[in-house]
């Protein structure tokens, strides 16, 4: 898996960036791209991940995680019904 953009690093001040891993810390990783995410760093979160495992996300995590308008903006883009 490519590393991730270092473009990203400011939606991750909590944590220590250099360690983040795109394995193990996907769920974050996911939603931190989905919604502050420009058009290089979208194409790089969907090269890194399937848009099946970006989809699941959404649909389990979505509703608590993304603020509208990113929600609604993903579940079409993803095609999931609500």
């Amino acid at each position: 898996m490519r590393p991730i953009p270092s473009t990203l690093a400011p939606f991750f001040q909590e944590y220590d960036f250099a360690k983040l891993n795109p394995q193990a810390d996907a769920h974050t990783i996911i939603e931190r791209t989905l919604q502050f995410g420009n058009r290089a760093e979208l194409r790089w979160l969907f090269a890194s991940y399937s848009e099946e495992q970006i989809r699941a996300w959404v649909r389990r995590y979505g509703e608590e995680v993304l603020p509208q308008p990113h929600r609604a903006f993903w579940q079409i883009v993803l095609d999931i019904s609500q």
